[in-house]
């Protein structure tokens, strides 16, 4: 009974309840907030750059951070970390709710208000609960649930990339803001994911070649005539394929073995963005 112990951790209910309420309240609290608009000009090689800064870009920003602390605050009181010298939960817990907070906030931030939005605050609510209670199961490798834990972060960490996508879209956002976005947040879901299966490794280079990839995929449907949900799909196609085509060659398998899978979600993925377009 007592080696079963450790399957059985869970967030303090408080600290969770705290934590997701106080975030899902600044989602609310936005909606009444109003700061002027002030506008950042840059003529990098004689090319205009306007910046809007305002409600809709920092209060997400804000948000990002307050999941960062609040996420190492909860976890912080796992058995796995207490013991003769107590540590701090690592980057790799924090940063994914941290990315997954800010991208929440940007749906939420453009949704007009009403059902519509208060879907999206409950579905907010669900991801960040969900990604939070799974990270803290994900602390202890010899956690009987782990599996799912991992499992349940690759889906949502997509599931927020696909939204992400498919947000900065629909609010028609320059390309010179939406590439980084997109690159950035496929490298940061692909890390996190490689963190998960390859038993703890940064796959840095990796990270990289997919944030490299990512953007040029970006740059390349950005002026397509393409709808949000069909743009969302054919990018979250090439970071998903490519997560698990690292993933299965670390593992050993052989190349051919490796593509098979990811080769045949591309297919699908870009054959739905197509079929929906």
């Amino acid at each position: 009974m007592q080696s079963q112990a450790p399957s059985r951790y869970l967030p303090n209910p408080e600290r969770l309840s705290v934590l997701t309420a106080t975030l899902l309240l600044a989602y609310a609290l936005t909606r009444f907030v109003n700061l002027p608009d002030r506008v950042l000009t840059a003529h990098p090689l004689g090319i205009l750059v306007s910046i809007h800064i305002n409600v809709q870009t920092i209060i997400p920003l804000l948000l990002a951070g307050i999941m960062a602390a609040g996420t190492s605050w909860l976890l912080s009181d796992h058995p796995a970390l207490q013991g003769a010298a107590p540590r701090e939960p690592g980057l790799e817990h924090w940063l994914l709710p941290a990315v997954v907070a800010w991208v929440i906030g940007i749906p939420l931030s453009q949704a007009p208000t009403g059902l519509q939005w208060m879907l999206g605050l409950f579905v907010g609510g669900v991801m960040l609960t969900l990604i939070l209670t799974a990270e803290y199961i994900a602390i202890d490798s010899e956690d009987l649930r782990q599996p799912i834990a991992e499992a349940g972060l690759t889906a949502v960490s997509f599931a927020a990339y696909l939204v992400l996508a498919i947000a900065l879209r629909a609010a028609e956002t320059r390309l010179y803001l939406i590439l980084p976005a997109l690159a950035l947040t496929a490298g940061v879901v692909s890390l996190r994911t490689w963190h998960l299966r390859l038993g703890g490794e940064w796959a840095l280079i990796e990270a990289g070649l997919v944030v490299i990839i990512i953007g040029q995929v970006a740059a390349a449907l950005h002026y397509w005539p393409l709808p949000s949900l069909s743009y969302g799909l054919a990018l979250l196609g090439p970071a998903y394929a490519m997560t698990t085509l690292v993933t299965n060659m670390a593992q050993g398998a052989t190349l051919r073995q490796a593509l098979v899978g990811p080769l045949a979600l591309l297919i699908l993925t870009w054959g739905a963005a197509w079929w929906i377009r």
